[in-house]
Order: structure tokens, then C-alpha cells, then sequence
């Protein structure tokens, strides 16, 4: 995967706390957020590169199993 680009974007405050307050209810980051957003628009205006790849995954890991495993039958 190639690097990540970063980019400075002025925003209205008032626009700023809407992302944020809505990404905050989906549990992403206002730059995911916005991020999800464009793609979103690239892809209903049919300009969503076919080579751009997934969004990456965020949060904590799944939570491992508490005890021993059982090893899968023998057939």
C-alpha cells in the first residue's frame, strides 16, 4: 500500500463541529470521517478510482478468547 497523503483543509467551525460530532457518533475520527465522506461522493459521482484502496481498519483488534483453545476435530 502505498503512503498516505496529508493535506491542510480550512474548514468553518461550525462545519468542523458537525464532522466532529458525527464522526464521534460512529466512533471514527473527524479525519476518517471526512475521508469516508469523499469516497463516498467519488463513487456516486462514478470518479472513485478502481485502483484506490480500502479504507483503513481502525479501533482496537477483536478480543482474543478467555481460556484454553480446543483444537479443531481430526476427521
Amino acid at each position: 500500500m502505498s503512503e498516505r497523503k496529508s493535506i491542510l483543509l480550512r474548514l468553518d467551525p461550525a462545519v468542523h463541529d458537525a464532522l466532529a460530532k458525527w464522526a464521534g457518533a460512529e466512533l471514527r475520527s473527524t479525519t476518517a470521517q471526512i475521508e469516508l465522506l469523499l469516497r463516498q461522493a467519488l463513487a456516486d459521482a462514478g470518479r472513485l478510482p478502481r485502483n484506490v484502496g480500502g479504507l483503513p481498519r481502525r479501533g482496537r483488534p477483536p478480543k482474543a478468547p478467555e481460556g484454553p483453545v480446543d483444537p479443531p476435530p481430526v476427521k
